[in-house]
């Protein structure tokens, strides 16, 4: 059975955000960078009609089959990814940590795991505590209106791996509701209506840093041209 594109939100370990907030505090100095990395979730995306498929999940648990194929597939995935993402985290454990966690949460939402490290450094340059002044937030900007929406205040959106869930269910939804346009999906992600520039950020991060060649990860609509 096709695995549906939302998946829920449910509580996610909190162990691993202190060496997040620890590396946060050393680079407050990028504060500014960040402002102009953040523009996430416009408040137009609030208009999308809330897919009733989420509200009746919210509450399961949802995990993906961890096959030894599998386990193989995310360990060679995590390998290939940790020097590109050294630029980024300097502390090896948590780059593999986060790695692992991205891995994890793009196959739970069906996304190429490359196209999620791709937003998230448009997105924050990965810092876990980012908050833009549209008051977006965490890895993958999620913005505060989808915890209300879903009735989850509990819910702490600076909680990394729980961002991760968020924000990774939120792009599979507007992948899924463009049918598979990932410019148009990226461009609903972000808010920014009308306009390619972020599409095309997160492309360039996407194929320039982040992409291993092979047709499983191609970007879809690059793909069929």
């Amino acid at each position: 059975m096709k695995r549906p594109p939302w998946y829920p939100p449910t509580a996610c370990s909190t162990s691993w955000t202190k060496p997040f907030a620890a590396r946060r505090r050393r680079g407050r100095h990028l504060a500014p960078l960040l402002l102009g990395l953040s523009l996430s979730l416009a408040p137009l995306a609030q208009a999308d009609t809330l897919p009733t498929s989420l509200t009746q999940t919210l509450e399961a648990v949802v995990e993906a089959p961890r096959s030894a194929e599998a386990i193989w597939a995310a360990r060679q995935w995590v390998t290939r990814m940790e020097p590109r993402l050294a630029r980024f985290i300097g502390d090896a454990d948590l780059r593999r940590r986060l790695l692992e966690r991205v891995y994890h949460e793009a196959a739970l939402a069906g996304l190429p795991p490359a196209l999620v490290m791709a937003v998230i450094q448009v997105e924050s340059a990965f810092e876990a505590e980012a908050v833009s002044h549209a008051g977006a937030r965490g890895l993958m900007q999620v913005m505060p209106f989808w915890v209300d929406e879903l009735g989850r205040a509990q819910d702490d959106l600076l909680d990394p791996w729980l961002n991760l869930r968020y924000g990774c269910t939120i792009l599979a939804h507007y992948l899924d509701a463009e049918h598979g346009d990932v410019t148009r999906a990226l461009v609903r992600y972000n808010g920014s209506h009308g306009e390619t520039w972020y599409p095309e950020r997160v492309m360039r991060a996407w194929l320039g840093r982040w992409h291993i060649p092979g047709p499983d990860n191609l970007p879809r609509d690059t793909a069929q041209r």
